[in-house]
This record gives C-alpha cells, sequence and structure tokens, in this order.
C-alpha cells in the first residue's frame, strides 16, 4: 500500500513507524467505500481540517472524553518546555464534530491524516460510535492511552500556567493552541468547561484577553 506522507494537513513529511503503519493499513481496509471516509474531530481538526467535508453534524461519543493531556515537544512545544495537545482519554462523554469525506477523497485523507497525527504513534486510532443528529455514525478518532509515554497526568493550575507561558513549537503556543479550539467549538455551538475554565485561568493571569 502506498503512503504519501504529504504535509497538505500541515504535517511535515515523514517516515512512519512500523506500528502507525500496521495501523494506517488496518484503518485503510475499514472505512466505507460507499459512504467515505468518517471523522469524529475534537480538537485541532475542529479549526484546522485541511480539507472541505462532504458533511459535517455535530456529535456525541460516550466513554471518551477530550483532555489537554499529551506531550508536545515539537509542535506546541519544545525539548526546553514540553506543551500540550488534547486528545480522547477513557471516561465520560465528550461532543465534537462527525466529518465525512468525499469517498474520492478519502484514502488519500487518510493518508494525509496519518502523517499529521501518527508520525510519533502516541495516538490509539479508534472507530468510535458517535451520535448525531442523522442517526449514530462509526468515525474515526484518535484516543490515547494513560499507559503510552506520551500521556501527561492531571497538572496544577501552576504547572499549567507555566506551560501557557512558556511552551512553544513550530506551530505556535500550547496557550494559542487551546485558545482556537474553544473558538472552534463555540462556533459550532458546543462548549467545553474545562478548556474554557483554563482559558480564564491563562486570562486572569494576564497570558491572554478573557473570554467573553
Amino acid at each position: 500500500m502506498k503512503n504519501s506522507n504529504k504535509p497538505a494537513l500541515g504535517g511535515a513529511p515523514a517516515p512512519l513507524p512500523l506500528r502507525s503503519q500496521k495501523l494506517l493499513e488496518i484503518a485503510q481496509e475499514q472505512w466505507d467505500r460507499k459512504l467515505g471516509l468518517l471523522l469524529f474531530a475534537y480538537g485541532s481538526l475542529i479549526w484546522k481540517p485541511g480539507f472541505e467535508p462532504a458533511e459535517t453534524l455535530p456529535a456525541r461519543v460516550h466513554g471518551y472524553h477530550r483532555a489537554l493531556r499529551l506531550r508536545s515537544l515539537v509542535n506546541r512545544g519544545n525539548a526546553e518546555q514540553s506543551g500540550l495537545v488534547l486528545t480522547l482519554l477513557s471516561g465520560g462523554s465528550c461532543r465534537g464534530l462527525v466529518y465525512r469525506a468525499q469517498p474520492a477523497q478519502s484514502e488519500a485523507l487518510l493518508n494525509e491524516l496519518w502523517a499529521r497525527e501518527m508520525v510519533i504513534g502516541s495516538y490509539e486510532p479508534r472507530w468510535l460510535n458517535c451520535q448525531t443528529p442523522a442517526g449514530p455514525r462509526r468515525a474515526l478518532s484518535f484516543t490515547l492511552s494513560r499507559q503510552s509515554p506520551g500521556y501527561v497526568g492531571a497538572l496544577g493550575d501552576a504547572e499549567l500556567l507555566h506551560i501557557f507561558k512558556h511552551a512553544q513549537g513550530r506551530y505556535g503556543t500550547t496557550l494559542d493552541y487551546l485558545m482556537r479550539t474553544v473558538e472552534g467549538l463555540r462556533q459550532h455551538g458546543l462548549r467545553d468547561a474545562e478548556l474554557e475554565r483554563q482559558w480564564r485561568l491563562a486570562a486572569r493571569h494576564g497570558l491572554c484577553p478573557p473570554l467573553t
């Protein structure tokens, strides 16, 4: 199977680890050829999908929740000060978006998603059952095991503020990533109480504009 590893979704070309390549091959066999690839977006894919979806639906997933708990050493942090990006952790529920790609674009899109999300191989790709206004949908998303080396446990507010103040990578700061996600969710009528609390925390300490 060919893997283009194109940077069309914002990631730089890079060879995939063997495990990531095998997971990609499995995913390539499982998407619906008639309907098109379905994705559950909960973080940066909401405000930067990198493609034009054929359909977008609000959705809720049960059994996973959104959390700023994945260590970032390149995109939103660096070796001196690691940053954080979002992931799905087991437990609770999460509101986000289901995107449907055109069938003709789906295989290339899946390759590009892997180049964006799976180069390091921290995520655990899963097909999740999503409840939407149009009925249940089974969509691909990226979760994280608490056993992963990239998993970051619970952080106190002082630790979060230090990261918000100092963590910056090739695509910007952790704080900018957080704010863009909150804004993207709100544009679709979705709210995340914990992310909004973290924004307000940063604003109270003069690190960003207030959340209105």
